[in-house]
């Protein structure tokens, strides 16, 4: 086991984890403490150690609101338990877990980006443990990156040639976090060559961007983007302009008391925190002509978005979208204002003209199956040649609160770490969530889900989806393909999104 290495910056050592096989490192820095004058700017590299850095505890976790304080929020019994857990500025390190044995292994890697709407969330979250996914013979990362204002602050004085910091800071630390793995990961027995990287919810938006990114051609060999593609014709969750973005930072800097990104960069970094709780909007990634060039769809368009497998899904209680309106006048009203000239057809949807009256069930679909079929259809429709795997997970969830496969439910299952939530899982969940946990690591190592159960029997199989081969790989009590058509309800709204994009 390689319990001690050295990396770029000096030697670290690590622990070994509940399986003694698997090592882990955790709180390896990977870039310099973005605080005082680095604060909004680009994170810059590591500086070198002397002597073996002991690496056995999770480093503190980005600035955000402080976890555990909201009981009426499911993710605070979820994963958020703890309120006193360390939060800092300084917080860009990463986690390590690798069985090699020497590192002349060189497994595949698999490099995950937490999610948590870009504003919260952390790699020490306790879901996250890499041990369960390296038993199975692949190096695992993940890592924290900046967030909420402090990741992703927009202002004018950002642009132009005397640039007072840049914009998506957070993504730029999680593409900075990828290119150090790049150069280091051979000294944990992993494969430099064979990164596939993985996030669900904003960390597969997260995802999005590093593919929408052609600097990263050469870092990235497959991805996995769990929930990560909202397609929603009734509201347009998280995005802003960067005319929006540029907005809002003129605005925060009148709510802090200060007229420049100076003066903001001297001001304690928890005053920030909590006027940002207070000043209450998002943050998010901005075409910043750059790192984003331009949208996931247009790059794509123009080929600029990187052509590599893809593992991606949704849970099927999650993000439901419909039209909100009870009233019929009210509805045709809203149908007008969403579809324009298309609204004959989508009230004819509906049932306005048949003698059942209005069926508003018709209109509510899950809008993150929605994104993921848009998403592969565009993909398609430039003839983009890798696999899509495609799954829908929908395994019953125990609990007082019968939450269904809440959004990130999934989580507990492919990483296989279930003995660690309250919930009280049994059997079938945790043979579900082995074959899951299965599934994803012969990805990172195929490319292809496909293979053997531990138990030595084949599992399911699961085929690549297309259009006219919709394979979808079920995910309730046991793994099971099917193919799921697009309703004609579905495919008006993706129809009617892509023109939009």
């Amino acid at each position: 086991m390689i319990k001690m290495t050295k990396i770029k910056n000096g030697y670290v050592r690590g622990i070994a984890a509940a399986d003694p096989r698997v090592i882990s490192y955790k709180g390896i820095p990977y870039a310099k403490p973005p605080v005082g004058e680095y604060r909004w700017r680009e994170p810059q590299p590591c500086e070198d150690w002397i002597g073996v850095r002991d690496c056995i505890e999770f480093s503190p976790i980005s600035m955000q609101s402080i976890p555990g304080t909201d009981q009426e929020n499911i993710y605070t019994k979820e994963w958020n338990v703890d309120s006193d857990i360390t939060m800092s500025e300084d917080s860009l390190y990463l986690n390590v877990w690798t069985p090699a044995k020497s590192p002349q292994d060189k497994l595949p890697v698999f490099f995950w980006i937490h999610g948590g709407a870009l504003q919260w969330g952390n790699s020490a979250e306790m879901e996250f443990d890499g041990e369960r996914l390296a038993r199975r013979g692949i190096v695992v990362v993940t890592i924290n990156y900046r967030l909420n204002v402090f990741g992703f602050f927009a202002h004018p004085d950002m642009l132009g040639d005397m640039q007072e910091g840049n914009l998506n800071v957070g993504n730029l630390d999680q593409q900075m976090a990828l290119r150090w793995t790049k150069e280091n990961i051979s000294a944990f027995g992993g494969n430099p060559d064979q990164i596939v990287i993985g996030g669900q919810s904003a960390g597969g938006g997260s995802v999005l961007t590093q593919l929408n990114c052609a600097e990263n051609k050469g870092y990235i060999q497959g991805a996995i983007i769990s929930s990560g593609i909202i397609g929603d014709p009734f509201k347009n969750r998280f995005s802003v302009t960067l005319e929006e973005a540029m907005e809002n930072g003129k605005n925060f800097l009148e709510f802090l008391g200060v007229s420049s990104i100076e003066q903001a960069r001297k001001l304690p970094a928890e005053y920030i925190r909590d006027k940002n709780d207070e000043y209450g909007k998002f943050w998010g990634t901005v075409i910043d002509g750059t790192f984003q060039t331009d949208t996931i769809f247009q790059n794509i368009k123009k080929k600029v978005f990187l052509d590599v497998p893809l593992l991606l899904g949704w849970t099927n209680n999650e993000f439901w979208t419909q039209a909100e309106s009870q009233d019929e006048k009210e509805l045709k009203q809203e149908a007008h204002r969403i579809f324009g000239d298309e609204k004959i057809h989508w009230m004819k949807l509906l049932g306005f003209e048949s003698n059942q009256g209005i069926n508003l069930e018709k209109s509510r679909v899950n809008s993150m199956e929605i994104g993921t079929r848009m998403f592969c259809e565009i993909e398609e429709d430039i003839e983009y040649s890798s696999q899509k795997y495609v799954y829908e997970f929908g395994a019953e969830i125990p609990g007082i609160d019968d939450p269904g496969a809440f959004h990130s439910s999934d989580l507990w299952f492919f990483f296989e770490t279930l003995a660690k939530c309250w919930r009280p899982f049994v059997g079938k969940h945790y043979d579900l969530a082995r074959q899951m946990c299965n599934y994803w690591v012969n990805f990172v190592k195929y490319g292809n889900p496909n293979g053997k159960d531990l138990t030595g029997s084949t599992m399911e199989e699961w085929n690549s989806f297309s259009s006219s081969t919709p394979n979808i790989m079920y995910f309730y009590d046991t793994p099971k393909q099917k193919r799921k058509v697009v309703s004609e309800m579905q495919q008006f709204y993706i129809d009617y999104i892509k023109r939009g994009l």
